[in-house]
Parts: structure tokens; sequence; C-alpha cells
């Protein structure tokens, strides 16, 4: 069983640019951000910061956090690595939810 993870905000717009088979792929790298580092039954809030430039973020950092464990801060920052950003630049607020199952 696939357990989602959502990203707000920023993923609708991605996912709205990236197309389809991009949505499908993004998808398939939360998941297995989410599986790898944490607990996929338990639900968490995390805001990261980052550099956003050339379509991709880097160096971010956990502001806030609302998360059982250190593992889903891991996962929101595995997820913000393949986050497709577009024509973004400087240094934006990343909200990660993963709803638990």
């Amino acid at each position: 069983m696939k357990y989602p993870a959502f990203v707000a905000a920023g993923l609708l717009v991605a996912v709205t640019l990236a197309g389809p088979a991009s949505a499908a792929s993004l998808q398939a790298q939360m998941e297995t951000c989410l599986t790898k580092h944490a607990n996929t039954r338990q639900a968490a809030s995390i805001t990261l910061e980052c550099n956003a430039d050339a379509g991709k973020l880097s160096a971010c950092k956990v502001v806030q956090s609302q998360a059982p464990s250190p593992g889903f801060e891991k996962a929101a920052i595995c997820v913000a690595e393949v986050l497709p950003m577009a024509g973004k630049t400087g240094t934006i607020r990343v909200p990660v939810r993963f709803p638990g199952a």
C-alpha cells in the first residue's frame, strides 16, 4: 500500500507547470523519501527555507517542525531536492505535509 505525501503550495504550482508525467515521478520520489527516512503511518508538518535558483532548491534547512521524529525533517529535505521551481529565485519557504496513514 502506498502512503501519499503532499507538499503544500509549491507542489501545486510545480505539478501544474511540470505536467502529468513529472507529477507521477514527483509522487514516487516523495514516497521514496518518506519510506527511507520516517514512519509512513505518522503525520508531520515541516516548513523548510531553501535557496531557489535555476529551477532547483538547495541549501534547505528546517525552520519549523511539527514532527514526531527527526526522520520527517530528513524526508522533507529529500523531497525538496526534487521539487521543480520553474523560474523562482531567491530564498523561499516550502511547507511540507506528510498526512500519515
